[in-house]
Formats: structure tokens, C-alpha cells, sequence
């Protein structure tokens, strides 16, 4: 287990996300849920303050800090899917109920968080031997919202 760990900050919403979180992949749950002892700024005495959980086998806190922050692009979450159907589940969990679609694969969920829905696919078309192949590829993920994993392929491929 990593010594470094992703601390995500809400205000009253912590429980909901890991909730949320936990429960689109696999090797993901709840590992504690920390109630205020007292009022605070980050809470009534009995409200949940810090919540412990794994997400696909990474330790995150989740903390209500009792002040609405929001996040930057500047830090994202990457998830490498295995194919098509993952990533049509996961963009589309995510995108859910608030979500904001971006470019290129990347997308903020109802809560602010920045993720990147990345097909394990996308680094061999990127980075394939053919140098042109890799240019069209570019190309046509630059023009996506959601990555087509065969759209890639294909502009890789030069069909």
C-alpha cells in the first residue's frame, strides 16, 4: 500500500462521492467513515467528516471540509480501460446526474472531479512504430469527446 494518498475536499458531500466512487470498479470500498465529535466548521457534531476508502486498489480520503473548493483541471484521476464498454460505462456513470463531458477523453463529474476515461489502447496508437499512423491518431483524438477506441484505429491504420 502507497504511502501517498489523494485527499479529495467537499463540503457535506464526502460519504456521497466514495459511495459513488466505489461503486464503478472493481477492488473498491469503504474503508471508514469518521463522524464530526463535535460542531465545526466542517460539520454538526454526528456528521460525517472523513471517509477512508480504495478505489481499484488506491487508497483516497474523502474530507468535508465544511467550505465548497473547487477543483483544477490541473490534478485528474486516469482510469485505463480495457475496452469499448468500459469506457462507455464508466463516461457515462460519470457524466451522470451533473456531469461535464470535456475533450480528448476527459471529463468533470457532478462533484467537480476531473477524470481521464483512457482505452489501455490509446498508448499503442499514440506511440505506434508508424510515425504517420501516430499523427492521424492524434489527430482524430483531438476531434473526440469520448475516445473511440476504433476510430483510433482506424485513423491509425490510415482507413
Amino acid at each position: 500500500m502507497s504511502k501517498v494518498s489523494p485527499c479529495l475536499w467537499f463540503d457535506g458531500e464526502a460519504e456521497e462521492a466514495a459511495k459513488f466512487y466505489v461503486s464503478l470498479l472493481p477492488d473498491s470500498r469503504i474503508e471508514t467513515v469518521q463522524e464530526n465529535t463535535a460542531d465545526s466548521p466542517a460539520g454538526k457534531a454526528g456528521s460525517v467528516l472523513v471517509v477512508q476508502f480504495t478505489l481499484a486498489g488506491q487508497r483516497f480520503m474523502a474530507l468535508n471540509g465544511g467550505t465548497r473548493f473547487e477543483y483544477t483541471r490541473a490534478v485528474s484521476f486516469v482510469i485505463d480501460c480495457a475496452d469499448q464498454a468500459e469506457v462507455d460505462r464508466l463516461w457515462d456513470a460519470l457524466c451522470a446526474g451533473g456531469g461535464q463531458a470535456e475533450r480528448c477523453g476527459w471529463l468533470r463529474d457532478r462533484f467537480g472531479v476531473s477524470w481521464q476515461i483512457v482505452p489501455t489502447a490509446l498508448p499503442k496508437y499514440l506511440g505506434g512504430q508508424d510515425r504517420a499512423g501516430a499523427q492521424r491518431a492524434m489527430q482524430a483524438m483531438l476531434g473526440m469527446v469520448k475516445l473511440d477506441i476504433s476510430a483510433l484505429k482506424k485513423a491509425y491504420e490510415g482507413g
